[in-house]
């Protein structure tokens, strides 16, 4: 029963699962990007 409500539910929702799957992983990735930059200029204008 609960393998059929989800496929209920992640069976085409008007687009909206599909851009989730696709918007995911490019915030993600943009995110980590994001991090290390901030991580890299941070540590780049101290004990020198």
């Amino acid at each position: 029963m609960v393998g059929t409500v989800a496929t209920a539910l992640l069976a085409h929702q008007g687009g909206w699962d599909e851009m989730l799957l696709v918007a995911g992983p490019i915030l993600l990735i943009g995110g980590l990007m994001w991090l290390a930059k901030r991580r890299v200029e941070g540590g780049s204008d101290g004990d020198e």
